[in-house]
């Protein structure tokens, strides 16, 4: 005998709430901070030139943790992912009337910090198996005014980075990586976020690990490096006045307090020695998500392309109304009522936001959109990103299911009120009719 749905007055699969944005916080984090408690310097950075303009103890422990980690030479720490992805708009030299080819799928700060630099997001379609961009959308993209190419590794998963990466060197382009989403994700045995010329790491509050806010950006180049560190804290006030940086270019070196506190870096220090752990846990819910729904044809999971991983920051799933008869809205609503954490859609296309469709980011003139120094004619029209629109629209649904405390249990009521729906369809489609 099939049991009635929430949705239509039966009990719910689960009642209890989830945790919210959890991480594995113990005694190591607890007593690194009180270290720092106790040693009364609660930041070591100083915007002026000498030993504390690179941060106190515990900042540079971090960056250097991360560059050992990720198997690069510079690892620099920011207050959010968001100030690091403006930082790497800047040490790429990046100004007014430039253009940065970006997703439509992603956070809005992928976007928005182009535009903090005066220049113009191009918006190029996503491919929907890793949900990256495109490589055919971005060579489509590019312009004579295109200086960079910031791909998202969304939910998990490396962007098609290689391809990416040739593009971006056949037509002299940097390649920028925002890697929030997918810390110790692989491609072709390396590491996501270090393919391009700056890979940005977030360790805000709802990451698989978090200092609460804070990013920290991934560079081979020493220049970068440099240019980065200036941006970071103020440089204007040190160029000139250390020999350090006596030698630098200029351009795009007005500082900004992007700085990390010593407590938040001495949590960080920590959360980095458990990412491993912490996504070895959500590959192992994922794939056991992905093998109880085998047989419910109207999802499909995720794709690991070859030689990849996923490490399943979120669990997104592809719906497909034809197959099961009822709306993705009516799907999406029927496992709330279960109690399971589920949305549809993820982010709405950027490039439909009122700033894009308005065309208005500073003052009341239009810049940098409207400004005579940009001479490309950057499109912000529904229909530009086709495939973006109809994932978001359309088929896209995400769970967090698979985050740290979840178990198998949490994995089972999920499958379980899948179960649960596809026993009462015909209750489902004429409520929905």
């Amino acid at each position: 005998m099939k049991e009635k749905l929430a949705l239509l007055g039966g009990n719910p699969v689960r009642r209890n709430s989830y945790s919210v944005h959890t991480t594995m916080i113990d005694s190591s984090e607890e007593e690194e901070v009180l270290a720092v408690l106790r040693s009364g310097h609660l930041s070591g950075f100083s915007a002026r030139p000498g030993e504390r303009f690179l941060g106190g103890p515990k900042v540079r422990r971090l960056e250097k943790d991360f560059a050992e980690y990720f198997g690069v030479g510079y690892a620099i720490s920011f207050n959010s992912a968001t100030s690091g992805l403006h930082s790497a708009i800047s040490a790429a030299q990046i100004g007014p009337g430039d253009e940065v080819i970006v997703p439509p799928t992603t956070m809005s700060a992928t976007a928005s910090c182009v535009l903090m630099q005066n220049a113009i997001p191009v918006f190029a379609d996503i491919e929907d198996e890793t949900f990256g961009l495109d490589p055919d959308s971005v060579e489509a993209a590019i312009t004579p005014y295109t200086k960079a190419i910031l791909t998202v590794n969304l939910f998990g998963h490396p962007s098609r980075l290689e391809e990416l990466k040739s593009i971006a060197d056949r037509h002299n382009l940097l390649l920028i990586e925002d890697n929030a989403q997918s810390p110790g994700a692989k491609c072709d045995g390396r590491l996501a976020g270090t393919f391009g010329e700056m890979g940005v790491q977030s360790l805000n509050y709802h990451k698989t690990i978090q200092t609460g806010e804070g990013g920290v950006v991934l560079t081979n180049s020493k220049q970068t490096a440099e240019h980065l560190h200036l941006v970071r804290n103020h440089g204007e006030v040190v160029v000139g006045h250390s020999n350090q940086y006596s030698d630098i270019d200029l351009t795009n070196l007005l500082g900004w307090n992007y700085r990390l506190s010593e407590i938040q870096a001495a949590i960080g220090i920590h959360q980095l020695r458990k990412l491993d752990g912490l996504n070895e846990l959500r590959i192992r819910l994922a794939d056991l998500l992905s093998e109880e729904l085998r047989d419910y044809d109207f999802l499909a999971s995720p794709i690991v392309r070859p030689n990849c991983s996923h490490v399943y920051y979120l669990y997104p799933l592809r719906f497909f109304r034809e197959r099961i008869g009822i709306s993705r809205e009516i799907f999406v609503k029927a496992m709330i009522a279960e109690g399971i954490s589920i949305s549809q859609g993820y982010v709405r296309p950027i490039y439909l936001e009122p700033m894009y469709q308005k065309r208005i980011a500073y003052g009341t003139r239009g810049c940098p959109f409207r400004c005579p120094w940009y001479k490309g004619s950057a499109s912000y029209r529904l229909g530009d990103c086709p495939t973006a629109e109809r994932l978001h629209f359309q088929e896209i649904i995400v769970t967090d299911i698979c985050k740290y405390p979840n178990t198998k249990k949490e994995v089972e009521e999920f499958v379980y009120a899948v179960q649960k729906i596809s026993h009462n369809l015909f209750e489902l489609r004429k409520l929905e009719n």
